[in-house]
C-alpha cells in the first residue's frame, strides 16, 4: 500500500503545485495588418451611342451619355485613374470620357480614349466614393462615312500617381 502511496501523493502534490501558481490574468500576442487596398467598379454599361443628327453645313452632332458611374475605395496616397480602349477608334470618330473625381481628386475633363493609358483622374488618396459620375462623348466627322455598330472595352485602372 505505501508504493501506491507515494506516487499518488506526488501527483497530487504536483496537481495543487500546478493550481497553486495559475495566474489570474492571461496574455496572448495579435499580429495584424492592413494591405494596400486599390478597388474601382462602373455600375454598367452605358446606353449605344448612335451619330445621327447634324446642322445643314457642320460635322455631325456629338453624341452624349452620363448614365453609369463608378466607385472607388483606396486607402494609399497620390492614386490616378487611366483609362484605354481595347482597340483604336475607327477613323475620323473620338470617344471621349469624363470622370467626375472624387473629393480632392483632379479630373483631367474630356480626354479622348485610345488603345493607350490616359490619366483621367489624379490625386486620390485615401478615399472611399460612389456614385461618381461618367460622361462618354461621341465624336465624328463626315469623313467617317457611314460606321456599322462596332463596340470597344473601356477599361479603368487605379494605380499609383505619378
Amino acid at each position: 500500500m505505501t508504493k501506491l502511496f507515494l506516487p499518488l501523493f506526488l501527483c497530487l502534490v504536483l496537481l495543487a503545485w500546478g493550481v497553486a501558481f495559475a495566474g489570474n490574468t492571461a496574455q496572448q500576442t495579435v499580429t495584424f495588418e492592413v494591405q494596400a487596398i486599390d478597388e474601382i467598379s462602373v455600375s454598367g454599361n452605358p446606353a449605344a451611342l448612335v451619330i445621327s443628327t447634324a446642322t445643314a453645313g457642320s460635322e455631325p452632332d456629338d453624341v452624349t451619355n452620363n448614365t453609369t458611374t463608378y466607385a472607388v475605395t483606396t486607402n494609399g496616397t497620390s492614386k490616378k485613374i487611366t483609362g484605354a480602349l481595347d482597340s483604336a477608334m475607327p477613323g475620323n470618330t473620338t470617344l471621349q470620357v469624363n470622370l467626375t473625381a472624387p473629393t480632392g481628386g483632379s479630373s483631367a475633363g474630356g480626354v479622348a480614349l485610345t488603345d493607350s493609358d490616359a490619366d483621367l483622374v489624379t490625386g486620390i488618396t485615401q478615399k472611399a466614393e460612389s456614385g461618381l459620375t461618367i460622361t462618354y462623348t461621341l465624336s465624328a466627322t463626315v469623313s467617317a462615312g457611314i460606321v456599322a455598330s462596332d463596340s470597344r472595352t473601356v477599361t479603368l485602372t487605379l494605380t499609383a500617381g505619378a
